[in-house]
C-alpha cells in the first residue's frame, strides 16, 4: 500500500499506538500531521480545548491545503464511578468523542477524493472492568459516532473504527495465562492496529464504511465460565 503525497492526521500520535500509526504512514510515503499534549516535534495542544482544535485545523490546511486521512486516536481519561468527578467525565468525553466529531467537521470541506476517517475505539465499547466509566463511555461514544459519520459523509469520506483489545505498547512477549486467554495465543502490539488502520484507509477497503472492527486476538469471543475448561475465578 502506497500513500505517497497523502496527508494523514493522527491525534495522540506522540506515543503508543498513535506513534506506531504515524510511523507506518510515513514508511508508506504519507506526510503525517500529529497533535498531542506531549511536547515534541509536532503540534502540541490539548484536544479537549475547542480553540486548540481550530488552530490545529487551520495550521494543517494552511500548510497542506487538504486532508486525506484523519485518525482519531487520542487516549481519553480513565476513571471510575468512585473517583471520577463531573469535570473528569466531561474531559474524557471531550477528548474521546467531541474532538473527533469537531475535527471531522472542521476538515469536512477539505477532505480529498478517496478520503477516510479512522477512529480508535476499544473492546471496552462492549465489555468492562470495574472503575472505568469515563474511558468506556468515551470509547462507546466514538464507536457510535463512526457509523453516524459514515452515513453523513456517504459518497465523500469512508469512516470506520477499530476496537483494540489488550495491546502492549512496549511489544512485551507474554507467556502463560496472559497469552493463553487470547484465542490467537498472544497479546497484541501496536502494529496489529496500525496495519488495520492503513488497510482501512487504502483503496483495498473501498467498500468498507461504518464498521467497527475488533482486534483483540479473539478475547471478546471466548465465553468463560467458572470451573469450565480449566478456568477458575478466585477473589483475593
Amino acid at each position: 500500500m502506497s500513500f505517497k503525497d497523502k496527508i494523514a492526521i493522527v491525534t495522540g500520535g506522540a506515543q503508543g499506538i498513535g506513534r506506531c500509526i504515524a510511523e507506518e504512514f510515513r514508511k508508506a510515503g504519507a506526510t503525517v500531521c500529529v497533535i498531542d499534549k506531549q511536547h515534541g516535534d509536532h503540534f502540541v495542544g490539548d484536544l479537549a480545548d475547542k480553540q486548540v482544535l481550530e488552530r490545529f485545523a487551520k495550521h494543517v490546511i494552511e500548510k497542506h491545503g487538504h486532508v486525506d486521512y484523519l485518525i482519531n486516536n487520542a487516549l481519553p481519561l480513565m476513571k471510575g464511578i468512585n473517583d471520577c468527578s463531573y469535570e473528569d467525565f466531561q474531559y474524557a468525553l471531550s477528548v474521546g468523542v467531541t474532538a473527533p466529531f469537531y475535527l471531522a467537521k472542521l476538515f469536512a470541506p477539505y477532505f480529498a477524493a478517496g478520503a477516510a476517517i479512522g477512529n480508535i475505539s476499544s473492546s471496552r465499547d462492549r465489555m468492562s472492568q470495574p472503575q472505568t466509566e469515563s474511558y468506556t463511555a468515551a470509547k462507546g461514544g466514538i464507536a457510535a459516532l463512526t457509523h453516524a459519520l459514515a452515513v453523513s459523509f456517504a459518497g465523500a469520506v469512508r469512516v470506520n473504527s477499530i476496537s483494540p483489545g489488550w495491546i502492549d505498547t512496549n511489544y512485551t512477549v507474554y507467556e502463560g495465562p496472559d497469552a493463553v486467554q487470547h484465542p490467537a495465543g498472544r497479546v497484541g502490539n501496536p502494529l496489529d492496529i496500525a496495519n488495520m488502520v492503513l488497510f482501512l484507509c487504502s483503496e483495498k477497503a473501498g467498500f468498507i464504511t461504518g464498521e467497527n472492527i475488533c482486534i483483540d486476538g479473539g478475547m471478546t469471543h471466548q465465553m468463560i465460565y467458572h470451573a469450565d475448561e480449566g478456568w477458575r475465578l478466585e477473589r483475593e
